[in-house]
């Protein structure tokens, strides 16, 4: 294999084409709920369910670092992605609220990978200057996936049926995992990577982060202040990213009277904004260190310009005009990923690279327990008190979990001074 100059921005390509595949499928549900839900007879709380199922199923995503961890990442992610793809599929022959939540959780617990998988192969392939940037790339994967789906999704029921929306989003992540086996192996043995990019790869890694041959300890992460650091603000984060995904359609079709021509005009945009926060993070972070603000420093300013931004969301319920709601909608997308991107990384400045999926695993467990309690919230309160309270709340909770990022995050590299 002929040798390809900056191999790393590939890999962390084809890294962040997973994840759009990742995010196209999980957001299937969300926007052919209206249609879905009209079709099945399926209530509003009982949709709640379903996607609180989803949730309960992705929060075991320490399982699934430990295992990327355990046996690798290139076949660790494979197996996760096919199990996936063909779950997403199986969600065409679902009749029952009863039968999509099941599905919903088998399909939660296989997309899990998607993060502990990005963030090993962002600690794994970068340099820790460039961890960030490259972070912030793969994470892109998850606003293009979930950009994507309004208008596929609505063309493919537009077309045919709700039904053949899981099979064709499915059936794509199934290509994907064919190319990732063929194309994807670790730095030490990637035959395409040059002795230069290798060397500048390896003298780019912390000292303090080393790799270590035994396994990570789950038990002794979940007493470093570190991880709660970076787990809490995203248990405060990442309920913005559910809404936007699972109820955001629902939304525009019963309080602002869209139909699904537009949502497949309009609900795609707040995750064009979020595409552009994926790199705005990485970019005031790198801005930041070159004021002679130090890296976690700098995360933490990112993360809290972000959480001012979100205070945005607050408004989206009580402005009269439903473009000023998107308009807000994709401030909300913009700030989210900001800081969320910037939070996800940190996983690999503070953890060794040994650690780093378990951590971002246990981290992203903790942020869809966040969601599994406001999307069960949303689905039991909606009908009596509307959607404006959770869009206040949303508006509110990443101040929350800046505060605690400052508070409890610790620097390994000052503190080993």
């Amino acid at each position: 294999m002929p040798r390809l100059k900056a191999l790393r921005w590939w890999i962390i390509g084809l890294v962040m084409l997973g994840a759009i595949i990742n995010y196209l499928t999980r957001s299937t549900m969300g926007v052919a709920a209206p249609t879905l839900m009209g079709d099945l007879d399926i209530t509003t709380e009982q949709y709640g369910w379903i996607t609180g199922a989803f949730q309960l199923g992705i929060m075991l995503q320490p399982v699934c670092g430990y295992v990327l961890d355990a046996i690798g990442l290139k076949w660790g992610f494979a197996i996760f992605a096919g199990a996936w793809s063909v779950i997403s599929m199986a969600h065409a022959l679902g009749s029952s609220w009863q039968g999509f939540a099941a599905l919903r959780a088998l399909l939660g617990l296989a997309e899990g990978s998607a993060q502990p998988a990005g963030m090993k192969a962002v600690a794994t392939w970068f340099p820790a200057k460039e961890r960030g940037l490259a972070g912030g790339v793969y994470n892109i994967g998850a606003s293009l996936g979930s950009m994507l789906a309004p208008p596929l999704v609505a063309w493919a029921i537009l077309t045919w049926n709700w039904r053949a929306a899981f099979v064709i989003t499915g059936a794509l992540g199934l290509v994907w995992v064919a190319l990732w086996l063929r194309l994807y192996q670790p730095p030490d043995r990637h035959p395409a990577l040059s002795d230069e990019e290798r060397g500048r790869i390896a003298a780019g890694q912390e000292a303090h982060l080393t790799e270590s041959a035994t396994r990570p300890a789950i038990l002794s992460l979940l007493r470093q202040r570190n991880f709660w650091g970076i787990a809490l603000p995203r248990f405060l984060a990442d309920p913005t990213w559910g809404t936007l995904s699972f109820w955001i359609p629902l939304y525009l079709v019963s309080t602002r009277g869209f139909d699904l021509k537009q949502i497949a005009l309009f609900a795609w945009l707040p995750f064009v904004a979020a595409d552009l926060g994926c790199l705005f993070g990485p970019t005031v972070v790198l801005w930041l260190q070159k004021r002679g603000v130090s890296l976690i420093n700098a995360r933490r300013g990112a993360f809290t310009l972000g959480a001012i931004l979100m205070t945005g969301m607050m408004f989206v319920g009580r402005v009269e005009s439903p473009y000023a709601a998107i308009a807000l909608l994709c401030l909300g997308g913009f700030a989210h990923q900001t800081l969320s991107v910037t939070v996800i990384t940190m996983s690999s400045d503070l953890f060794r690279r040994s650690e780093v999926a378990t951590v971002a695993g246990l981290a992203g467990m903790m942020g869809n327990f966040g969601v599994l309690i406001f999307s069960l919230l949303i689905g039991g309160l909606v009908a009596s008190v509307g959607y404006d309270p959770f869009f206040v709340a949303l508006g509110v909770l990443d101040l929350l979990g800046a505060v605690v990022l400052w508070t409890l995050v610790r620097d390994p590299a000052r503190t080993a001074r």
